[in-house]
């Protein structure tokens, strides 16, 4: 997956800002506060319909303006492998409470249809919440992916998350218990699978994950994934579950058990938990975490999807940055890199095509 054109308009800083970047490893320099990392994020908000710094509403709008705009064209299978390289292009326009997008095109009515189109992968400042936060930053980070490998995983997704908000309307209203049966049995049919999807796409990371992490921190030990469902499965099904959890869920007012509850672990063989991690040690481990899907998406569609690296020089050493970089080089993956300046740790000669940014414009160097 190949980006070749990025366009942005009334996003933070800038009026407009338009990126041609090559196919292999792309720096984009600047000073503190240049909006280098605004770029990533317009690569980020349009593969998953929100910044990694929050909501389109906090900040995102350049002030004064009533919408940003972003476009993005792409090549995929540019190798030539699979079904054959091919130009697509998706918009979209998001004021912070309405959005309007195309692809290829013609109108999308789904906002995840849009993001499904277009797979980045991004590593940041924050990335390691991704192993240090709360769960639904994990259950995120299945979904995304297996919305870009597993064809019949989203018609399921959008099944399970249409039953909860009925039955969570049910609960808050106090409705006779006779009309929480259709739903629960909806949420029980869509659900089960559901967690087999995401308990399957886990143990499919696996190997590449452990790889992963025993190159970019030793220390740690063999690692090994555990999916956690969101109700004792191994005891009783999903349906069995909501019944069960009926009387309270009705108490308070919101669904206790299911998917939407689910996440997962790691369990570290030199660590006895994540509590244990470092800073550093987490960062390395969502790293291996987010490099692990990239590379099971390859396995799948015979191409990396877009990888974009945040401040890099700032979230990990040169010896962990030369070894992340040439990996990338040896993938062939389009990546995308900000700083301050050259991170040390690219290894000499390696390809690079360099912007700059300064006062709300974009230099190629």
């Amino acid at each position: 997956m190949h980006v070749t054109r990025l366009e942005l308009r009334h996003l933070r800083r800038f009026e407009e800002l338009r990126l041609d970047p090559a196919p292999g490893l792309n720096l984009i320099t600047g000073d503190n506060g240049a909006g280098k990392t605004s770029v990533l994020e317009a690569l980020h908000l349009m593969a998953y319909g929100r910044s990694f710094r929050g909501r389109v509403r906090d900040g995102l709008v350049r002030s004064g303006d009533p919408a940003l705009e972003v476009f993005v064209e792409w090549h995929e299978n540019p190798t030539g492998r699979g079904e054959g390289a091919r130009t697509r292009r998706a918009g979209l326009r998001h004021s912070g409470q309405d959005w309007t997008g195309r692809l290829d095109g013609e109108s999308v009515a789904q906002l995840g249809d849009l993001c499904a189109a277009l797979a980045v992968v991004t590593f940041e400042p924050g990335s390691h919440a991704l192993i240090m936060g709360g769960g639904e930053s994990r259950r995120r980070f299945l979904d995304w992916g297996l919305f870009h490998v597993e064809q019949g995983f989203m018609p399921v997704w959008r099944r399970y998350a249409r039953a909860l908000k009925q039955r969570n309307a049910l609960l808050k209203g106090r409705a006779p218990e006779s009309q929480l049966d259709a739903w629960d049995r909806e949420l029980a049919e869509a659900g089960e699978p559901l967690a087999r999807y995401r308990e399957r796409y886990l143990d499919e990371l696996q190997p590449r994950f452990a790889g992963l992490l025993d190159e970019l921190a030793p220390a740690l030990g063999p690692s090994r994934l555990e999916y956690m469902p969101g109700w004792r499965r191994e005891e009783l099904p999903l349906a069995d579950a909501l019944l069960l959890a009926r009387s309270r869920d009705l108490l308070a007012g919101y669904t206790s058990v299911g998917p939407h509850r689910a996440d997962w672990r790691i369990e570290f063989g030199a660590l006895p938990g994540r509590e244990a991690l470092s800073r550093g040690q987490a960062k390395l481990t969502a790293l291996a975490a987010l490099l692990s899907q990239a590379e099971h998406h390859d396995a799948v569609h015979g191409e990396w999807p877009v990888v974009a690296l945040d401040d890099l020089a700032s979230e990990l050493d040169r010896n962990h940055q030369g070894r992340v970089l040439a990996r990338l080089s040896a993938s062939r993956a389009q990546t995308f890199i900000t700083g301050t300046e050259r991170p040390p740790g690219m290894v000499p000669g390696l390809p690079t095509t360099t912007f700059h940014v300064e006062q709300g414009r974009l230099i190629g160097l």
